[in-house]
């Protein structure tokens, strides 16, 4: 019997497998399938050590990413359209350098915390490998350094049992897979099914070199239209916007077949690049939202039963440093299952919510590593989760 499974991530920028939804930085997807295993050469069933199918069912193993080496992007096209104005003159002034080593060394210790809680609550923990992104490569059609591995969640997800290889939307991040490749040939090897979406070429023809950055008001005009462009793409497409487009998101519908549903939700954010920062599924019927960020497709989630519960106020201080995202990493959370939650410590008011909705808070610190640009789920991606496919819609 065919059941609906329901997850999300972008296809150029695979974001996180969140339920529902593709806004203008992500792709998500209703999928209808069929569970199956795989089969070896031999005709044996080889059960696969990847499997999940929603964010909320228990979680076995995950994806934790790495902080060490990681190197601030230059101040790119492509980078420009989703950091804040005020933060440009950091990546003029240390793009291609280190970031800062006393700030990277503390976001070390707290990913390390967070892996450690992540064990004593019952979850294998697996991490990249340690890579040097301060070496120069260069391609035909473009020249960067590298940028890190730490944000698993941008370049891998797992759908049923197949694990997904994203291409990345910046050049600085284009052989992010490296840190990835001994792990997924380990999983493959285990009886994984294991694909890479095609990598676009970056050349400058790839980017929208008129998209409006100089101004914030430039910035919420474009955001507020109803077609929106994203600023890389596959090789196929020119002048797409941000880190998923509409190329990636064919990409992905055809691969997954006609069995799965893809839908494209629309979001009014000025710089979309985190879904799980705007609209977060943490279970079934349950969507954590930016009220700074409307859904306009919100009406189909009312009509199916969904709670839609607005996230509080963040409680970031204003002087401390995100470099690449905003102080909504507070509602960027992992669900360890649905009644568990690992969630930043200082922010009180979000532990209060989930408490409210019945569900326990794990509060970890790791607000250095948010300056890195992400939160619980930006840092994870899940590996395997215990559950089954069900309809929601």
């Amino acid at each position: 019997m065919k059941r609906a499974l329901l997850t999300y991530g972008s296809v150029i920028q695979l974001q996180a497998r969140q339920n529902v939804i593709a806004s203008r930085s992500k792709l998500v997807v209703a999928v209808q399938a069929t569970r199956k295993q795989h089969a070896d050469t031999a005709g044996q069933k080889i059960k696969s050590p990847v499997c999940s199918y929603n964010e909320w069912d228990p979680l076995d193993e995950v994806i934790v990413g790495r902080p060490e080496n990681a190197c601030v992007p230059p101040l790119t096209h492509e980078v420009k359209a989703i950091t804040s104005h005020q933060q440009w003159e950091f990546f003029r002034k240390f793009g291609g350098q280190f970031f800062p080593q006393e700030h990277v060394k503390k976001a070390v210790s707290q990913i390390e915390e967070m892996c450690n809680v992540l064990r004593h609550e019952g979850v294998t923990v697996r991490r990249p490998d340690i890579v040097d992104w301060s070496k120069t490569y260069e391609t035909p059609d473009f020249k960067s350094k590298g940028m890190y591995a730490a944000m698993p969640r941008d370049i891998l997800i797992v759908i049923g049992e197949e694990i997904i290889e994203a291409p990345m939307a910046w050049r600085s991040r284009f052989f992010e897979y490296r840190a990835y490749r001994s792990l997924m040939k380990e999983y493959f090897q285990a009886g994984a099914k294991w694909t890479t979406a095609p990598k676009p070429l970056m050349s400058d023809e790839l980017y929208d070199q008129n998209y409006p950055m100089e101004y914030v008001k430039d910035r919420h005009n474009l955001a507020s239209e109803g077609h929106f462009k994203q600023c890389c793409a596959t090789s196929h497409k020119k002048k797409l916007w941000k880190v998923t487009n509409l190329f990636g998101i064919e990409w992905m519908a055809r691969h997954l077949g006609p069995d799965y549903n893809v839908h494209l939700l629309q979001f009014k954010d000025s710089k979309p690049m985190h879904i799980d920062a705007t609209f977060n599924a943490v279970g079934p019927g349950l969507v954590i939202v930016n009220p700074d960020r409307p859904c306009l497709q919100s009406e189909m989630f009312n009509k199916a039963g969904w709670k839609l519960v607005k996230a509080p106020k963040p409680m970031v201080p204003d002087d401390h440093p995100l470099w690449m995202s905003s102080k909504w990493l507070s509602m960027n959370v992992l669900m360890l299952d649905e009644r568990r939650v690992m969630v930043c410590k200082h922010e009180i008011p979000t532990i209060r919510m989930f408490e409210s909705l019945g569900i326990k808070a794990i509060p970890v610190d790791i607000r250095f590593a948010n300056s890195l640009g992400g939160g619980f789920h930006c840092w994870t991606t899940d590996v395997r989760r215990r559950g089954v496919l069900e309809s929601y819609f």
